[in-house]
């Protein structure tokens, strides 16, 4: 059996160790905070010299438009979140699984509806009890979400939406 004041200093070391990754998480916080304050303080002083230069009737000779910042898209991964369907909304924004699902509905020509069993193997994964249910938990989240519908209990079809 350990002893308390082993067991004490175990539990002590362990302290110590997130006291000093907190120090060294504050260092960094510190220095990006110093780094962000530099760089309002740069703006402030920008802004103040465009106004004092607008005020002794120097007048630039096009509007001054602010550059364009380019928006990082980022690919949606594996085990994202599903967005709710609506008006113009591509399915570009599902993570690929669930793209391939609603891909594959979709392509069903009979138009009856698939079942999660039937999904499972289209998609070529293996027939087994875990794989057909993950297929359905995806199937009835995208129902959930408005980008499937169910034709009947288990069926899964395209919801019907001009596209």
């Amino acid at each position: 059996m350990p002893s308390v004041m082993g067991m004490l200093e175990a539990r002590e070391s362990v302290a110590r160790v997130r006291v000093e990754e907190l120090r060294v998480e504050a260092d960094r916080v510190r220095a990006e905070l110093a780094e962000a304050e530099a760089v309002l303080e740069r703006r402030v002083v920008a802004l103040a010299e465009l106004a004092e230069a607008l005020a002794a009737g120097a007048v630039p000779q096009e509007p001054v438009r602010p550059a364009p910042v380019p928006v990082e898209v980022k690919e949606p991964v594996a085990g994202s979140v599903v967005p709710e369907w609506r008006e113009g909304v591509t399915a570009g924004v599902l993570a690929p699984e669930y793209r391939r699902l609603l891909a594959v509905v979709e392509a069903d020509s009979g138009g009856e509806g698939l079942r999660a069993k039937d999904l499972a193997a289209r998609l070529g994964l293996e027939l087994v009890p875990a794989k057909v249910e993950g297929v359905r938990v995806k199937a009835k989240r995208l129902v959930a979400r408005g980008w499937l519908a169910e034709g009947g209990p288990g069926l899964f079809i395209v919801r019907g939406r001009a596209e």
